[in-house]
């Protein structure tokens, strides 16, 4: 299944998504993790598209979607749902399914416990909760808030396999795709990943903004967590927690993963297709 590559401006701010499937179809959002762009979708993607219509934006900041002028205050969970209610209103979508890794699935927790409450029936995280270990949160702050720049793609491309070996087994075709949409040139002709490195004021101007239980616990929709088995940054309590507290979620361990599963194999599309179907 093919897609298209599309921009719209919400906020004043010009946002690209790519979208799959038929646009009568119902609607799923797949939202991307914090240093990635809507590209890392593709596969999950094609596969729903086959059933669903599939939008999969880049965030403001990140992928071919524009850089804020004010960072430290568009950088925020708050900004990215003004963002995507935006993004649905222009796009006539009244519901839709979200399916969201990381930072994409805190932003549809934001969401369907605020702004996007009634428009977001079910709720997919994947290797995302209302509380994240401070450690990996530091982890992904040193690399992503200075990201590394090479003189080669293919230089560019054994450096996200290091750092990204945590998502579990990409094909390396999948790996050359991964790299091939998130690079951009810098001035003195190296490359660097694709998104501005400004984004990590979300930790400093923000810092509370992954703390999301009392959200968590107001939502009255099914939710899904896939979990990565060796995820450092969902950890198992808050998992478990999941499952006792508000919408009491489905919890699935993902196995050979840690922070966060691909969404790029059989099992994983089967454990989204059955939850999004599933009466």
């Amino acid at each position: 299944m093919s897609h298209t590559s599309n921009y719209l401006r919400c906020l004043d701010r010009e946002i690209h998504y790519t979208e799959w499937g038929a646009a009568q179809a119902d609607v799923v959002i797949a939202w991307h993790g914090l240093a990635r762009t809507g590209r890392d979708m593709d596969d999950i993607a094609a596969h729903l598209s086959t059933r669903w219509r599939v939008i999969c934006p880049d965030t403001i900041g990140r992928g071919l979607s524009q850089w804020s002028p004010d960072p430290g205050a568009e950088y925020c969970l708050d900004f990215y749902v003004r963002l995507a209610e935006s993004l649905l209103d222009q796009l006539g979508v009244r519901q839709c399914l979200w399916l969201g890794t990381s930072m994409g699935g805190a932003i549809g927790l934001r969401g369907a416990a605020g702004r996007l409450r009634g428009r977001i029936g079910r709720l997919v995280l994947n290797d995302m909760g209302p509380e994240i270990a401070a450690s990996a949160v530091e982890r992904i702050r040193t690399y992503a808030g200075s990201p590394a720049s090479f003189a080669t793609v293919g230089e560019l491309e054994q450096y996200f396999r290091t750092i990204y070996a945590p998502y579990g087994w990409l094909s390396d075709a999948q790996w050359r795709r991964l790299t091939e949409t998130s690079v951009r040139r810098l001035p003195d002709g190296r490359v660097t990943p694709h998104y501005d490195p400004q984004m990590v004021r979300q930790f400093i101007d923000h810092p509370a903004d992954y703390d999301q239980w009392p959200q968590w616990d107001s939502l009255d929709i099914p939710v899904l967590c896939l979990r990565g088995e060796h995820s450092d940054l969902l950890e198992a309590p808050v998992a478990e927690q999941m499952r006792q507290r508000g919408p009491r979620a489905t919890v699935v361990t993902v196995p050979g993963c840690g922070h966060a599963p691909a969404l790029n194999v059989p099992a994983q599309f089967a454990w989204v297709d059955d939850f999004l179907t599933t009466p």
